[in-house]
C-alpha cells in the first residue's frame, strides 16, 4: 500500500470532520446542518461515480478516444454551467464552449505537443478537468463584467461611436477592465502558491509518497496550465461578447440586467 492510500476505514473516520462542521452550525444556530450533510454526501457519491468511470476510461491499453470523449463532455457541461450562472446573457453556452475548446488547444496542445506530459488517458482527463474547472469562474466573471462595463458606461461608449470609432475600439477600455477583473484573482493565486497554501495536486502527490521536488514541478506546470486557460477563455468570451453586443453598423444593442433574469 502506498503511503498516501486511504482505506474505507480512514474515509469513514474523516467524516468526523463533517461532524465538526455540523456541530459548529448547531452551536452557533446557523441552520446549515442539512446543507452541510447534503453537500458532503453529494460530493462523496459524485467522486465515487467519477472514480469508477475514470477507472474504465484511463485503464492501460484503453482506446484514447474515450478520454477525449470525456473531455468533450466536460466542455459541454462546463458551458452549460456558465450559461446557468449568467442567465441574463443570451446564447452564452456556445460561446463558452468555444472558449473552453480554444483553451484546450492552447494549454493541452502546449503540454502534449512539447512532450511535457505523455498523451495518455491518465493525463488527458485530469489535466483537461483542472483546466476547464478553474476557467469556469473566470468565464462567468468576464461575461458579466463585460456586459456591466458596457451598460454602466453606455453614454461614453456611444460618444466614442459617434466620434467614428468602430465598435471594437470603442469597447476596448471596458473589455480590458472586465478582463483585469477576471484575471487578477488567478494571478494573485499563482503568486501565493507555495507560500500561503499548498495546492491540491502537489499535496496529493506528496501524500502519495512522491518526492517533493517532483511534486513541485508537476504543480508548477498545473498552475501555468490554469493561468493560461483562464487568460484564453476570458479573452475569447470577452471578444465574442463584444462582437455580439454591437450591430454590424457599430451600434450598441440593449444590454441585459441581472434583475431581468
Amino acid at each position: 500500500m502506498l503511503e498516501g492510500d486511504v482505506t474505507p476505514v480512514g474515509l469513514a473516520i474523516s467524516l468526523l470532520l463533517v461532524a465538526v462542521a455540523v456541530a459548529v452550525s448547531l452551536a452557533r444556530k446557523l441552520g446549515l446542518e442539512r446543507r452541510i450533510l447534503w453537500a458532503a454526501t453529494r460530493a462523496l457519491v459524485q467522486l465515487l461515480r467519477v472514480g469508477v468511470a475514470l477507472t474504465l476510461v484511463i485503464r492501460p491499453h484503453q482506446p484514447l478516444v474515450w478520454s477525449w470523449l470525456w473531455v468533450a463532455a466536460m466542455t459541454v457541461y462546463a458551458g452549460d454551467v456558465v450559461r446557468r450562472r449568467a442567465r441574463e446573457i443570451p446564447r452564452l453556452l456556445p460561446l463558452a464552449a468555444v472558449a473552453f475548446t480554444a483553451a484546450a488547444l492552447v494549454t493541452l496542445g502546449t503540454l502534449f505537443g512539447f512532450g511535457i506530459f505523455p498523451v495518455q488517458g491518465r493525463t488527458v482527463v485530469p489535466l483537461a478537468g483542472m483546466m476547464i474547472g478553474n476557467a469556469m469562474n473566470a468565464t462567468v466573471l468576464t461575461a458579466r463584467r463585460t456586459v456591466e462595463e458596457l451598460r454602466d458606461n453606455r453614454q461614453e461608449v456611444e460618444v466614442r461611436l459617434a466620434l467614428g470609432q468602430p465598435s471594437a475600439t470603442a469597447a476596448r477600455p471596458y473589455l480590458a477592465a472586465a478582463l483585469r477583473t477576471a484575471l487578477i484573482p488567478q494571478i494573485e493565486t499563482t503568486k501565493a502558491v507555495g507560500l500561503v497554501f499548498l495546492p491540491g495536486a502537489m499535496t496529493g502527490l506528496i501524500l502519495a509518497g512522491v518526492d517533493p521536488i517532483d511534486a513541485v514541478l508537476v504543480q508548477a506546470v498545473v498552475m501555468f496550465l490554469v493561468l493560461g486557460a483562464v487568460a484564453t477563455t476570458s479573452t475569447v468570451v470577452g471578444i465574442g461578447l463584444i462582437r455580439r453586443l454591437f450591430t454590424a453598423d457599430h451600434r450598441l444593442r440593449p444590454l441585459p440586467r441581472p434583475a431581468d433574469t
